[in-house]
């Protein structure tokens, strides 16, 4: 007797989507099977008729639980939303994984923790989220500032632990030195893991906050030129040859510029193993909303560009340049958000977790711009290849992780704050008209949102050990 059938759905599995039914036996999928062709019992069987069904989405970038700059805030001690919050309104969005921070980012740990060991680090930062997480997580490690040898000493035996992600900025006060960079990047190529990268060209954002100030030009709306096209251009290419130098796999986070793009674009067409990542909201805005009342809710960092940009982004996941969607998740209230208000204020982040698969489904299949499988790629197979959770995760399959979202197309919907589940009074998204909504989570064999209604617990969500397949780090592959 099986736990679970899925019946009557479009199933989108590894080899192409069709009509197939989908058996579960405690956390894992056991088969997938032609339409009426499960003929064992189930204890709990869910009729999908008229939806897709598809593996659970894989949230690649958030910040959650994190101190907020008081530079941004305007306070101090201003945390972005709790593990139980952001996990809450994932599982909502059809969410079932999200991938998190721990390690030398601002907020993410108390005090100067240089000296202690990675694995003590990641083990206070997993503490956080234990027990508090509606969804499965995991986190990329961050090195921060000039690292220490005893630390860069360390990666291989992280690694070897399930950390296969380690993440740098190549800015801000987190920026790394490129000599740190070469022997870091070094570090994690020879034991096969990937760099996430957060690259702008540090001297170009400084030079052009100084001449904004001085101009007096240093509003918000501004922002785009300061972290501007040719800075993306520019960082994106010398961390690519550092790539190819070291032979390090390369996962650009939030991707917002087209000239970056078509830095990633020709480091594939080299054979590089380089991957790229871009946030919902620059697939939708431009810097021309800055400018509207309460505009720069809608800002990330680096910053939202030109509408040129935004179609040459929508264009990059279309053709397969760029691998992935995120959200950068920084989901704060909106009096913390618009308390800045110029270019090194403006706080960075919004409560994007739940929207991403609706509003990337709305604005690219229901437009007709790109296939099933395809949607399936960009929000949760690519990453659960590049990021080392492949097949756990990301597939539906005989003996993946039974993580699964079931999706109505036919379910129009206009997003609402009062629709949504994070912490938080505002959300950029209001008004946005859906076509297609996610309809019921379930993690791991467990029914976590049925039909929009909380079913799961805190306590489900589980750490993910990963590991990189060699063939990702090769060469590009998704």
């Amino acid at each position: 007797m099986l736990d679970l059938v899925i019946r009557g759905g479009t199933v989108v599995t590894p080899s192409g989507s069709g009509e197939f039914d989908v058996g579960i036996q405690g956390e894992k999928i056991v088969m997938v099977a032609a339409r009426g062709a499960i003929s064992e019992e189930a204890g709990v069987s869910i009729d999908a008729s008229g939806k897709y069904v598809f593996p659970g989405g894989i949230e690649p970038h958030t910040h959650i639980a994190s101190r907020v700059s008081e530079a941004w805030a305007g306070r101090p001690d201003v945390m972005t939303q709790s593990p139980e919050a952001a996990s809450r309104a994932a599982a909502h969005g059809g969410v079932t994984t999200f991938i998190d921070f721990a390690g030398g980012m601002e907020g993410t740990e108390d005090g100067d923790q240089s000296e202690n060991s990675i694995m003590t680090r990641l083990d206070a930062r997993r503490s956080v989220f234990a027990g508090h997480s509606y969804t499965d997580f995991a986190f990329h490690f961050t090195l921060a500032g000039e690292v220490p040898p005893h630390t860069i000493g360390e990666i291989g035996e992280a690694i070897e632990s399930g950390v296969a992600s380690f993440k740098i900025f190549t800015t801000f006060g987190s920026k790394v030195p490129f000599g740190h960079l070469w022997a870091i990047f070094e570090a994690v190529g020879k034991n096969g893991g990937i760099m996430a990268v957060h690259a702008e060209d540090d001297d170009m954002v400084k030079y052009m906050e100084a001449k904004l100030v001085r101009e007096g030009r240093d509003q918000g709306y501004n922002l785009h030129l300061a972290h501007n096209n040719i800075s993306e251009d520019i960082a994106f290419r010398k961390i690519t040859r550092l790539s190819e130098h070291t032979e390090t796999g390369i996962y650009f986070v939030h991707t917002t510029a087209k000239e970056g793009a078509y830095a990633i674009a020709d480091a594939r067409a080299k054979q590089l193993p380089v991957y790229g990542e871009t946030l919902h909201n620059y697939l939708h805005f431009t810097h021309d909303h800055y400018r509207e009342p309460e505009g720069t809710s809608i800002h990330t960092y680096p910053a939202i560009k030109h509408a040129s940009d935004r179609d040459g982004l929508q264009e990059a996941l279309v053709n397969g340049t760029l691998s992935t969607t995120a959200t950068d998740e920084y989901t704060t209230y909106k009096d913390v958000k618009l308390s800045g208000n110029t270019i090194e204020t403006v706080c960075g982040g919004h409560n994007g977790i739940e929207t991403r698969m609706p509003v990337v489904y709305t604005k690219f299949v229901s437009s007709g711009r790109i296939s099933l499988e395809r949607f399936v790629d960009i929000t949760s197979t690519n990453a659960a290849k590049i990021l080392g959770m492949y097949p756990q995760k990301g597939a539906i399959a005989a003996g993946s992780d039974a993580d699964i979202a079931i999706f109505d197309p036919g379910m129009n919907k206009t997003i609402t704050l009062n629709d949504l589940h994070a912490d938080s009074d505002y959300s950029i998204w209001e008004g946005f008209e859906c076509q297609g909504y996610p309809v019921t989570t379930i993690l791991r064999g467990n029914v976590i949102v049925d039909n929009g209604v909380l079913k799961g617990s805190s306590t489900d969500g589980q750490w993910l050990s990963r590991k990189v397949a060699p063939s990702v780090l090769a060469r590009p592959v998704c």
